[in-house]
């Protein structure tokens, strides 16, 4: 939290005072870090020492731990707090002040993956604070996430998501690639997926979101979601806080549905209609098998299933010109990645051969 810092303090003598109030919450975010990943003995002491030194201490911490709905972990260690009369005093002006604005970012080295802290000045407030994330897998990789709000996410090959929270918003900018994503409830908050210019949103469900050329693939496996369009086409990145919150407004109830068990092809050329389908749940086993490290495919071209083979490898595959090859329908169980084993399948199975034609070029070729 080094790089917060107070904007439109103008009166030197707030100026000591600010100074203290964001030493403080900067070590009682630290505090709430240290707890949810548990405290060891020498650290619960000193935890207890440092909440002694003030009564401010301890409000703080308390206050942190609500708005981040840590308040479980510091149940756990009620035996660490000082004694309080029954008459607790009120948190102090500053602070309740801040509260209604502010979101505390929790210690850098809590998850993994980038992190930014950013700060913008408002009127009338006198600050919003934003935890942003970003996240990305290599080609061939699989990553999972767990979410400071339990919500979890995994990402596909070659992928790229910023993820921003804030007071009143979540929201995941898939930037590129694939993402599948279980939503922790939070009425107050909804989640928002923002994909080239679509907003998928949901409260508590489970959906799986695929960046192409030309659309957005939307898959949901668990409850509903509304999508809309919001222009202009802009990444998180180009945004500050403000921006980000009234693009994850809460979208209408007459927004276009998607509900478990259906998919939509989101057009991004405004030349398709955008039709909601249903898919049974072998289609659906099917698409998101990637999950497991798997490819199935049920019947598709042979140029179809080496286009999805191609996402996760470096391999660059090329079908020579044979009709023959038109004509081979592909089904059955691939690992991703394993491109000698596929190449093995496609030989045994499907009369198909094979010539290296460069380090990381592969053509294929109907061998009847």
């Amino acid at each position: 939290m080094s790089n917060i810092h107070q904007i439109n303090v103008n009166a030197k003598n707030r100026q000591g005072s600010t100074i203290t109030d964001d030493k403080r919450l900067d070590e009682a975010s630290d505090w709430i870090a240290k707890l949810e990943r548990g405290l060891n003995q020498d650290e619960k002491s000193s935890l207890q020492a440092w909440m002694a030194l003030s009564e401010k201490h301890t409000e703080v911490l308390f206050e942190v731990a609500q708005i981040w709905d840590k308040m479980d972990d510091l149940r756990r260690l009620s035996d660490l707090f000082p004694q309080t009369s029954g008459n607790q005093k009120k948190l102090p002006t500053w602070l309740g002040a801040m509260a209604a604005s502010v979101i505390f970012a929790i210690t850098i080295g809590l998850y993994h993956g980038g992190f930014h802290f950013s700060l913008f000045g408002q009127a009338e407030q006198s600050a919003v604070v934003a935890k942003q994330m970003d996240y990305q897998t290599d080609i061939g990789e699989r990553k999972t996430i767990n979410l400071p709000d339990n919500s979890k996410i995994v990402l596909n090959t070659n992928s790229f998501v910023q993820i921003t929270y804030t007071a009143t918003a979540r929201v995941i900018d898939l930037q590129r690639g694939e993402i599948h994503i279980d939503v922790a409830h939070d009425k107050s908050r909804p989640l928002s997926v923002i994909a080239r210019g679509k907003v998928i949103q949901a409260v508590g469900t489970a959906f799986n979101v695929q960046v192409r050329n030309e659309l957005v693939e939307l898959i949901v496996t668990d409850g509903k979601v509304l999508v809309a369009e919001k222009k202009p086409q802009l990444t998180t990145t180009d945004m500050n806080i403000i921006d980000i919150e009234q693009m994850a407004k809460r979208l209408p109830q007459n927004s276009m549905t998607i509900s478990k068990g259906e998919k939509v092809d989101l057009d991004l050329t405004g030349k398709v209609i955008e039709k909601v389908i249903k898919v049974d749940a072998i289609e659906v086993a099917a698409s998101l098998s990637w999950r497991q490290g798997n490819l199935i495919f049920r019947g598709e071209s042979l140029a179809e299933a080496m286009a999805e083979i191609s996402r996760y490898t470096d391999i660059e595959f090329e079908l020579s010109d044979d009709e023959m090859l038109n004509k081979v329908q592909v089904a059955g169980v691939f690992k991703t990645g394993d491109v000698k084993g596929l190449l093995e399948v496609l030989r045994n199975n499907f009369n198909i051969s094979y010539e290296k034609i460069g380090s990381d070029r592969i053509m294929l070729k109907y061998a009847g």
